[in-house]
């Protein structure tokens, strides 16, 4: 049948198993949105900002393990979509980001609103296409989703001139496999890998695992669980791991990195062996590199071959699906016992619970960690949380104990203000049947709001848990640690949000003490639609324990005691 090149774009997304779209019109995009108006199948969310469609395809593809995707316009309306796409690469997140272009004879005449958005987008992008020819379109669609989804997933975007959106031809779909001349992922370890990193683990004294955020995307939750149980190792998260191993499991042993848990960060200082699964030794996690896990044996296990001894030298290093390298340990492991090691670690976490600000009187004062707290006991600690950037993000990390993976969606590797509340709207699309919360700073909300309209328009259930100190929170953090309490740019005039929500039709609350958090949950929880929730905290709260940038991982500045004072 013939078909133009945007209802071909609309029959490949179907063949895909695409069934929502975020995104904003404009010109050099109408034709592509002119054809949705012949597939009502395909659901299609006007954002209000084209970065919040980006973020909305990434919580999607985050919440779902779907491909996410976003469709703008050309010139700003593909450059608004950037900073999503960095966001998305550096947390491997599986989104396409459809973007007109102005005709194929106008380009590099500096056309109203042309742009080079494929030349904008080469480091951030695990591939990308400028199609030239509208026969192309559909088997560049197809290999399109190929790529992100497989390996380690990643954005892909595709620029469609006006010109190719317009062109007619013979629709025929591409039904062969996609095959890449130098793409084909490695997904299995060899015999002579498994025996090295079995020989490692059985004579291993003091293992710790490091779960990353492989383990969640490659659904290898229940594989880690038996590593750790089988040979009795202690295991410790990323941020982008939460949820990978159930928190409230004995051998979890929390977060690790710069505002991990102490006992985390001990046990890896101390280990004799490093198992390290689908994560990249983020400097965040290490610390000095030079001082990291110095006596320990390191086995790394990740998709992605250039991450194998990018970052830290490793004496096993194996390149693949950590879910089908772990069923090939898993047999050969079997009854090891690390006792008194699980039990030095105990007692590191037990000097951490002293140092919890939960064990603190808080004068009458309302604490960060006490709202996130009290979200994780109100909603049973069940609910998707999907977290900004910022001291809420450690935060929700320390005080919000996920048991499934999956369930704690927040950007690490780019650290992107603006991020949680469109990225918690994905979320819900994607899982309609959760309870979603966008966990979110006074700073960051600010960036991206805009998509208050987006969420009453779709009446999309979102909680949103706004944490307002009055202050770019972390930044200010940072300069009273490190530059004499100088806050210069911090502190932050704010609007009511309250009444900045009333006024988008969202009902609101504000809460200023704690006895009123389960008031909030409840409040959330009875109105159909998305709420907002203000919380007034403490304006210069601290989160602890921190590393300071480039020192060693094991010489944090740790939260006194009760009593104690602050060296």
């Amino acid at each position: 049948m013939k078909l133009s090149g945007a209802e071909i774009v609309m029959e490949c997304l179907i063949r895909e198993g695409v069934e929502i779209m975020f995104g904003y019109p404009g010109g050099a995009i109408l034709p592509t949105y002119d054809a949705m108006t012949r597939y009502p199948q395909l659901r299609h969310v006007l954002v209000r900002h084209e970065q919040g469609a980006a973020h909305m395809a990434d919580g999607y593809a985050r919440a779902t393990g779907k491909v996410g995707v976003a469709i703008a316009t050309s010139g700003p309306g593909a450059t608004n979509l950037v900073t999503g796409i960095a966001t998305a690469m550096m947390d491997s997140s599986p989104i396409i980001c459809i973007t007109g272009q102005v005709s194929q004879g106008a380009i590099g005449s500096d056309a109203f609103q042309e742009c080079d958005i494929t030349g904008i987008t080469i480091p951030i992008t695990k591939h990308n296409y400028l199609v030239t020819d509208v026969d192309d379109l559909a088997y560049i669609i197809k290999e399109a989703f190929h790529i992100a989804r497989t390996g380690r997933p990643g954005p892909v975007l595709i620029d469609i001139p006006k010109d190719i959106q317009n062109a007619v031809t013979e629709f025929v779909y591409p039904e062969q496999e996609i095959v890449l001349r130098g793409y084909r992922p490695t997904t299995r370890a060899t015999n002579e890998q498994v025996e090295d990193a079995l020989e490692l683990i059985k004579n291993a004294k003091k293992p710790v695992i490091l779960a990353g955020h492989g383990i969640v995307m490659a659904g290898a939750s229940q594989e880690l669980q038996e590593l750790a149980e089988r040979a009795q190792i202690p295991v410790t998260l990323t941020l982008l791991g939460k949820g990978a191993l159930p928190e409230n499991h004995p051998l979890t042993v929390g977060m690790m990195g710069m505002h991990g848990a102490a006992a985390c960060n001990f046990a890896i200082q101390e280990a004799d062996l490093l198992i390290a699964l689908g994560m990249r030794f983020d400097d965040r996690v290490t610390g000095n590199l030079k001082t990291y896990s110095p006596n320990s044996k390191k086995i790394h296990i990740d998709i992605d071959p250039s991450e194998i001894n990018k970052n830290v030298r490793v004496d096993v290093g194996i390149a693949g699906d950590v879910k089908t390298v772990l069923a090939q340990l898993l047999p050969d492991l079997k009854g090891q016992r690390h006792g008194e090691w699980v039990a030095k670690i105990r007692e590191w976490q037990e000097d951490g619970d002293e140092r919890d600000i939960l064990h603190h009187d808080s004068e009458g004062k309302l604490f960060g960690a006490q709202v996130i707290n009290e979200l994780w006991k109100f909603t049973g600690g069940n609910a998707v949380t999907v977290s900004d950037v910022g001291q809420h993000q450690m935060l929700e990390a320390q005080y919000y104990p996920h048991q499934r993976p999956a369930t704690m969606l927040t950007s690490g590797g780019l650290g992107t203000m603006g991020f949680g509340f469109p990225a918690a709207i994905g979320a819900k699309f994607g899982k309609p049947e959760e309870e979603v919360w966008a966990i979110v700073g006074d700073g960051g909300f600010q960036m991206t709001l805009c998509e208050l309209a987006t969420a009453k328009q779709e009446n999309v259930k979102v909680n949103i848990a706004i944490l307002n100190n009055g202050f770019l929170g972390m930044v200010r953090q940072w300069q009273e640690f490190f530059y004499e309490e100088r806050y210069q740019a911090t502190p932050m005039f704010n609007p009511d949000f309250v009444l900045l929500a009333q006024a988008y039709g969202i009902p609101a609350m504000r809460v200023t003490s704690r006895d009123q958090i389960e008031e909030s949950v409840k409040f959330a929880r009875s109105h159909e639609g998305p709420v907002l929730i203000e919380y007034v905290i403490e304006k210069e709260e601290v989160i602890y324990p921190m590393v300071p940038a480039g020192a060693d991982l094991h010489n944090m500045i740790r939260r006194p005691k009760p009593g104690e004072v602050q060296a």
